[in-house]
């Protein structure tokens, strides 16, 4: 697994490829394990748990009213991105009630997703608050439900209080291409990012 001080660049001895360790986060029902299935090259591992009556007191269910099943750990995937390149994909759960797993997740991590839905920008602010803090770059992912889109980015980065180095960029996290492009949108920040710090 790769660790905080794995290099991106490619590897110039032709071994084995560069491995890459990415967080894909939000907020409860926002995707996430939605994109790791839609772009993962593996049959995604999930710990999905069916939604009960005892959770109504602790899962906030407003606008996701239709959701059933819920991450209670993580969902993993892997995308080869180039022969030098491979990406691990860590999905978080998105419950406060799971929050307390993501300390552990993030060990490692290079960067990370976080997957907005317009529809509950709030349930997005604990993950920008989570990856601001621990300083790990981050890219935000504005996942079209149905395919829908009806927020300019600007307007969305305002609301969100983003600052001008965080790439927003429109997705449907249910297509593989879409996905893929989000993901090559944070390589490419941690890219520039690592060779900002080496001028």
């Amino acid at each position: 697994m790769a660790g905080s001080d794995t290099d991106v660049r490619a590897s110039a001895d032709g071994g084995a490829p560069d491995t890459v360790k990415i967080l894909i986060a939000g907020g409860f029902g926002v995707g996430k394990t939605t994109m790791v299935g839609s772009v993962s090259e593996i049959r995604p591992l999930r710990t999905e748990e069916s939604l009960t009556m005892a959770g109504l007191d602790v899962d906030d269910l407003d606008g996701v009213e239709e959701k059933r099943v819920t991450t209670v750990a993580m969902d993993f995937g892997r995308i080869t991105v180039s022969d030098d390149l491979v990406l691990y994909l860590f999905g978080t759960p998105g419950q406060q009630r799971f929050w307390f797993m993501w300390n552990d997740l993030a060990l490692g991590a290079l960067g990370a997703v976080v997957l907005v839905d317009v529809r509950r920008p709030k349930s997005s602010f604990a993950a920008i608050d989570f990856f601001e803090r621990r300083g790990i770059p981050f890219v935000v992912a504005v996942n079209g439900f149905h395919g829908e889109h009806p927020y300019p980015v600007e307007d969305i980065r305002e609301a969100l209080t983003l600052p001008a180095e965080v790439p927003v960029l429109l997705c449907d996290a249910r297509e593989r291409e879409s996905s893929r492009d989000v993901l090559i949108a944070l390589i490419d920040l941690l890219i520039a990012q690592a060779a900002a710090a080496a001028t």
